[in-house]
């Protein structure tokens, strides 16, 4: 990060003490990409993104107020806080808001590179580079017995974000790391002009553990694989989940046991820590300290530190995510704002094989039969009761292998009861998605054609 944005943030922080706040926050967030994005085999745009923004946080006479600019010269801060701070003398007082007390805040976190995001190469990859990389994964054109690529869709990009942090209380923090990233979406048509797309992606830190060059190939295997799918008889099916998309499941739960959530009495977790109200099979643990793997972070944007402990524990809620302000709200003890990497730990109580091995397929083979989920296609969920209704794509499966593609089903509950009927969780979560969510299997999903 400059040396003269970082002076920047500081005479922020003294001009906001000065003209009337009492204590004051400053996060400063700077980033750059570039993409490249190619259409049937060939190039079609090149974009390229710079931003810079500074949010001010401000605690004047009881009151709070938050703010954003990107009009970065001194001058022109000096006189958007000044006004900021008059607008919020005109505000309601807030009590429960103020800064985290200062032993929950990181301490040492000054080069950014702790996490070891950082990769050096971003500052000598090229244009010409960018370019091959996007265009060297096409599968365009290609062609089978009973389908043809219509539409292949790519986008590479490469970018670098900065973050920092400082406060009236003696906080100062420094986040960065680079990603490389390349997806495709592959759309093919069968011989009665029927339209199947895939979608396949990957990214890291480093552009040397990019694996770029099989992208488009998943993709289209992918599309290929829903030729001739339908809706099967409607009825209770055990459900795999594939990686890809388990997510969809999950984040729920993390809603739920958001601090704004529960302080809104909009959410199916109320008054949960500490009781079992999942399967004994579910255990998520919070690890924002892998080194080496995009979304892990020292501090959250409060600048509290981060740490690794469980949400959930065989079942049994741990902890709500409370920044400081809903815990005031809600008179409970800060946690922080949110899970940063969320791990669901392997559970398999019927398998012979190693836990830590657990794919898929082997939650295919324990399960016998049922549907394997592969796309959500729309749907919604409510936050509040916990019952859920998604479109789906996949798999009828029998003896642990794939039978028939299934779409145009719908799969119906409550997350409560989904959760409560965990048959196994994988090990096989991709390290490049920020919530380490891997494939899960449930028995007795209701499923409607």
């Amino acid at each position: 990060m400059f040396k003269e944005e970082k002076t920047l943030c500081h005479t922020a922080l003294q001009t906001a003490l000065k003209v009337g706040a009492q204590k004051a926050r400053i996060n400063f967030v700077k980033s750059s990409m570039d993409l490249v994005n190619t259409l049937d085999g060939e190039v079609d745009k090149l974009t390229r993104c710079l931003d810079s923004s500074m949010n001010i946080i401000l605690f004047v006479d009881g009151k709070f107020g938050g703010f954003s600019t990107n009009k970065l010269s001194e001058n022109a801060l000096e006189s958007f806080i000044l006004r900021a701070v008059d607008t919020v003398r005109m505000l309601a007082p807030d009590d429960a808001r103020d800064l985290p007390a200062r032993e929950r805040q990181i301490q040492g976190s000054l080069n950014g590179r702790e996490l070891g995001l950082y990769d050096n190469y971003y500052e000598k990859i090229c244009a010409d580079e960018r370019r091959d990389l996007a265009l060297n994964a096409a599968v365009w054109p290609s062609k089978g017995k009973a389908w043809k690529l219509i539409s292949e869709e790519g986008e590479y990009s490469d970018s670098l974000d900065f973050s920092y942090v400082i406060d009236s209380g003696g906080l100062e923090a420094l986040h960065c790391e680079t990603r490389f990233s390349y997806g495709v979406e592959i759309t093919i048509e069968d011989f009665k002009g029927r339209k199947y797309s895939g979608y396949w992606w990957d990214s890291s830190p480093f552009l040397s553990e990019l694996k770029s060059a099989g992208i488009g190939g998943k993709a289209l295997e992918m599309a290929i694989g829903q030729i001739g799918a339908k809706s099967i008889k409607s009825g209770k099916y055990n459900m795999v989940v594939d990686r890809e998309v388990s997510s969809k499941l999950f984040s729920p739960i993390l809603a739920a046991l958001n601090g704004y959530s529960i302080q809104q009495g909009n959410s199916f977790l109320m008054d949960a820590v500490g009781k079992k109200v999942f399967s004994e099979g579910l255990t998520v643990m919070d690890c924002p300290h892998i080194k080496g793997q995009n979304g892990s972070r020292l501090f959250d944007s409060e600048g509290v530190a981060t740490r690794e402990h469980a949400i959930i524990e065989k079942g049994v809620v741990k902890e709500f995510f409370l920044n400081s302000y809903t815990a005031n709200k809600l008179g409970l003890s800060p946690t922080q704002e949110d899970a940063i990497r969320p791990k669901l730990m392997p559970y398999a109580p019927d398998s012979k094989k190693t836990l830590n091995t657990l794919g898929r397929d082997d939650l295919m083979h324990l399960c016998g039969k049922g549907i394997l989920v592969n796309y959500f296609n729309g749907g919604n969920s409510n936050t509040a009761t916990g019952d859920f209704s998604y479109g789906i794509e996949g798999f009828y499966f029998e003896d642990g292998k794939p039978v028939k593609p299934v779409s145009g089903m719908l799969v119906t509950g409550n997350f409560l009861t989904l959760w409560l009927d965990l048959l196994a969780v994988a090990a096989d979560a991709r390290p490049c998605r920020e919530k380490l969510i891997p494939s899960l299997a449930f028995k007795d999903v209701d499923f409607s054609g």
